[in-house]
């Protein structure tokens, strides 16, 4: 009984399940010290390799270095591309390297594959990490010239594995268009977005001249002189005098979303949040539902318009 009582002061939460009082059922609360993880646990390498680290960092050069933990077990190696981007690869050494390949991770838009042997050294990888970027080179060409020389609506901050960009065309019209890193200067996966009167005719632009599309014209070009137009330019336009702030809420960006819903009626043209059209019209006495898709009338010029409910899925 002793036993018993010591047990439930040390883990209240459980509830015994039979009569002799061994069978139990709960919630045991575990100290800090116990959530080690494997890696803490692990023994320490043997003194050779942090000597044959040093070698190979020495062997290298230091200045390609840009970041070690203090356990000799996280490296940062640095890189610059013809065009002067600078690049970084973070290398994951296991216990038992270099018997054991090490985890990679880069911001390439395609995976990063290490071919690897028990010879192999950092000065190996950081040559494979080099001929990676030069097969890069003409994506990262082209996916600079867009953010150049159109205003790009998202993402906001692209990073260098980013392939799509939204790009503004008009006055609440955009175009998406997904880049093939291995293909870059092949037509791009094109998407219009904004209202239906002015992105029909852009739809069939694309359509009637796609056989135009020439691979020694970069994207730009190509999406210039197939769809017949110019790109507004991020230095002589803002994001609002492009009339893109929602028409409910009154901002351009709403968390990580922007306007992306149009009401169609050519005298209006306003564009709205998606979320924040289907709070509005959910809230109308008037508005009608069926199944995720909200019907109601546009809050500036009274024709009818939908929204879409937006289900928000939980990371876990």
């Amino acid at each position: 009984m002793a036993g018993f009582d010591a047990l439930i002061n040390e883990c209240p939460l459980l509830l015994p399940q039979n009569r002799q009082k061994t069978v139990f059922d709960g919630f045991v609360m575990v100290k800090e010290i116990a959530l080690r993880n494997k890696h803490d646990l692990q023994s320490p390498p043997p003194p050779q390799y942090y000597e044959q680290l040093i070698k190979e960092i020495e062997n290298l050069g230091w200045d390609k270095l840009a970041y070690m933990d203090t356990e000799f077990r996280t490296i940062k190696l640095k890189a610059e591309d013809s065009a002067g981007r600078e690049h970084m690869i973070t290398i994951k050494l296991k216990s038992k390297y270099p018997a054991d390949p090490p985890d990679c991770a880069t911001d390439f838009p395609v995976p990063f594959v290490l071919s690897w042997t028990h010879q192999s050294l950092l000065k190996n990888l950081h040559s494979q990490f080099l001929a990676a970027l030069d097969s890069l080179q003409e994506f990262w060409d082209v996916m600079d010239e867009i953010d150049e020389k159109t205003w790009v609506l998202e993402p906001e901050n692209p990073t260098r594995r980013a392939t799509t960009r939204r790009i503004a065309i008009r006055n609440n019209a955009s175009i998406n268009v997904e880049v093939d890193p291995r293909h870059p200067k092949m037509l791009p996966e094109c998407c219009f977005l904004g209202a239906d009167h002015v992105v029909t005719p852009l739809k069939k632009k694309l359509n009637t001249n796609m056989h135009l599309w020439s691979p020694e014209s970069t994207v730009l070009q190509n999406l210039k002189d197939i769809l017949e137009i110019d790109f507004p330019s991020p230095t002589t336009h803002e994001k609002f005098s492009l009339g893109m702030e929602c028409g409910i809420c009154y901002a351009y960006r709403l968390a990580s979303s922007i306007p992306d819903q149009v009401c169609d009626d050519p005298r209006c043209g306003q564009p709205f949040h998606q979320e924040c059209l289907y709070e509005w019209l959910r809230g109308l006495p008037s508005s009608r539902q069926s199944f995720n898709i909200i019907f109601g009338e546009c809050p500036y010029c009274g024709k009818p318009i939908t929204a879409k409910m937006i289900i928000k899925r939980c990371s876990t």
